[in-house]
This record gives C-alpha cells, structure tokens and sequence, in this order.
C-alpha cells in the first residue's frame, strides 16, 4: 500500500538532499515517539522506502534521444537547451496554444511527491520528485468532452540529441494515457527532483511521472499535449507491440516476453543489488485499480 501525503510550496522552499534525509530521520525518531506525521516539505515514500540518492537517479537511467546505455544521458544530455522552452497544448481543449513554461509555472502549486519508479527491464528505485499535478495543468487548457486520450510529444532536436542519428525509434517520442489517467491525483508533471531543477537527462525541464505505470511511459521533455477522442500512438508500442502495450500498468503476473516481471533489482542496493517482489499497478493499487475494474489485464497489457 502507498501513501501520497502533499504539502504545496514553490520549488525554492523543497528540501534539499541532505536536509532531505536528515529530516526523514528526524521523522522518523518522532513517529516512533507517538508524535504522528510532521507537516513540511518531506514526505512519505511508498512502504517507508528511502530515496535513491541523487546520483543514483542523475546516473543511472534510459533517454535514448542520448544513447542506448544507462549512464549516456548524464554524459550527453547537457547539449540540449532547456530555456525557452513551450508546450503546445492542442486538440480538443478550449485555450489551444503555446504556453511558456514560465507562465506554466508562476501558476502551478508545485508539490514534492516521493514515488517508486519500476522500469520495464525490471529495476526499480525510489525519487523524490517535485511538480504539480497534469490534471491541473489540462483544466487550465479546458478539456473538452469529446476528448478521451492525452496524447504527448518528446522534443526532437537532432543538433542537440545525439541518439536521433540512430532509428532506434520512430523519432520523435511519442506516449500517451487515457484521460482518466491523465487526470489522477497521482499523475505529475515533474519540474526537479530533491528540491533542484530537473537534470537534462532525467527529462529536463518537464516530464510527465506515472508511478503505476512502467517507467517509459513516463515521457521527458515535453513539448505538446494533445487531447483527442482516438487511442494516440506510442512509440514503444509501435515499435514491437508484444512487448509493449499501451497501458504497460506494472504488474507481476505479466511477464516481458523476454523476462520475468515478478521481481525487481533495486538500484542502490550494494554492488550486485537485491531484489524484491513487484507489486501490482508499483503498489498503487488502493489508488487506482478501480480505472481498470472489469479489463482483461492480460489482453490490455
């Protein structure tokens, strides 16, 4: 079981990793005196988990517009220019536009949300992430009722991604959800990470964080959102459909067709790493198995 407490504050009042973590222990002396949940900045992480550290999350993780290897990202992405940056928000929404990130953001709640991350090559860790909820961001644009599916568009820039040279992928990255999703208290729009701005190749300078969900459905560097009635193309999906479906929600009984999803390595645990089980929707579930009551969640993996 999760729990997701919130505490709402600009980026500059979150913690920073080393206050971070002493503050977590100081928590947690106070709880085990009875004195209950402390208000402020840090907050709980799924089962008492403890936060990756910093260079855990900065160094070990996929963005293949920068290369194939967990530690390209944090050699190569410092090329891509992050400020300006604008999100197209288009489709079936009542303010369709180009919408500044720094409009974005001098409206947003910004909030510090700790979540598990499980990736589809079943590893795991644990980030603090900080951002403001999508569906806030959505309802400023104006949903509209004919709209079903949010649909989201990676920035492709060839001069400043080196992996764009290679047909990985059909460039540029494209993911999407189903409204519902999109519209969760859980789903975040993630602005940085232990209270700094989001590193280039964590997905700077906006990333969607779908915590039940796979990782790479957790698309980086957005640069448009578009609502619409049709299920959108997702670029996994199309690139082998037996391995990737559209909802790739996390779930042990469904195994890659090349490994088992019932476990997990946990990055940061020693040299050769531990495992544990994997739990259902990322140990979400209380959250949001209701979005999926009565699906086949073998058939709509």
């Amino acid at each position: 079981m999760s729990r997701i407490w919130k505490s709402q504050f600009k980026d500059h009042h979150v913690t920073d990793e080393a206050l971070y973590l002493n503050r977590r222990q100081w928590m947690a002396g106070a709880a085990g005196l009875g004195l209950g949940a402390i208000a402020g900045p840090a907050l709980a992480a799924p089962e008492g988990l403890e936060p990756n550290s910093y260079e855990d999350i900065t160094n070990y993780n996929n963005y293949y517009e920068f290369g194939t290897g967990k530690s390209d990202p944090a050699k190569y992405a410092h090329t891509l220019t992050t400020s300006p940056w604008t999100v197209t928000i288009d489709g079936l929404v009542d303010k369709p536009g180009d919408y500044q990130l720094e409009d974005i953001l001098a409206k947003a709640q910004i909030e510090e949300r700790i979540y598990r991350l499980r990736c589809v090559e079943a590893w795991s860790m644990v980030i603090p992430w900080n951002g403001f909820t999508l569906a806030s961001l959505l309802e400023r644009a104006g949903v509209q009722s004919g709209a079903k599916y949010v649909a989201f568009e990676t920035a492709a820039r060839p001069e400043e991604m080196p992996g764009l040279r290679y047909p990985v992928l059909d460039w540029p990255y494209r993911e999407g959800l189903r409204l519902d999703e999109a519209m969760h208290p859980l789903t975040l729009m993630a602005t940085g990470l232990y209270g700094k701005d989001l590193p280039n190749q964590n997905g700077a300078p906006i990333r969607l964080v779908v915590p039940w969900k796979y990782g790479f459905k957790s698309i980086k560097s957005i640069t448009r959102i578009t609502l619409q009635e049709d299920q959108p193309f997702t670029s996994w999906k199309d690139a082998n459909h037996r391995e990737y479906g559209f909802y790739s929600n996390v779930n042990p009984t469904v195994d890659h067709p090349r490994w088992s999803q019932a476990t997990e390595r946990v990055i940061g645990a020693g040299l050769f790493g531990s495992r544990r089980e994997t739990d259902m929707y990322n140990g979400y579930g209380e959250e949001v198995a209701s979005l999926y009551d009565g699906m086949d969640l073998q058939k709509n993996y």
